[in-house]
């Protein structure tokens, strides 16, 4: 380690204007040793076989509900305009008593708000439907 004295002809009250970078390159240090320790820890993992990506189209069987959630939270039973949360809930209430039980799949815009979404999943909640599903478009590929 090094030690500034200052040259002998100096006067004593002088100011040092530097700055004593030892305790910050003793602090790199030891963090450089901590991350060259635990790296490799770290990247090794258990050798395993990844899922290959694969998009599977799903048809819409004819059985199945589209409800649709218009930007201005507009509920759409297909293509018919449904005025209000009660009638939704016993349109579900008629379909929820079919064997089997059809699937409701909710399309939302992806600008509405989401008390619309809400207000569907909880009427199919009421109605007892079992399965509800939520139809989105995948993300382009670049």
């Amino acid at each position: 380690m090094a030690m500034n004295v200052g040259a002998s002809g100096a006067e004593e009250d002088e100011i040092v204007s530097t700055i004593n970078t030892t305790p910050l390159v003793d602090v790199m240090l030891v963090l450089l040793i901590i991350f060259l320790i635990t790296i490799p820890v770290v990247t090794t993992s258990v050798p395993v076989t990844l899922p290959k990506e694969r998009n599977e189209v799903r048809e819409t069987k004819p059985e199945n509900i589209v409800i649709s959630v218009a930007l201005d939270g507009r509920i759409y039973w297909n293509d018919l305009l449904i005025t209000s949360t009660i009638a939704l809930i016993d349109r579900l209430k008629k379909v929820s008593v079919l064997t089997p039980q059809p699937e409701v799949q909710i399309r939302g815009d992806g600008g509405a708000r989401y008390d619309s979404i809400g207000r569907i999943i909880y009427a199919c909640q009421r109605a007892g439907i079992a399965k509800v599903g939520f139809i989105t478009e995948p993300p382009p590929r670049s």
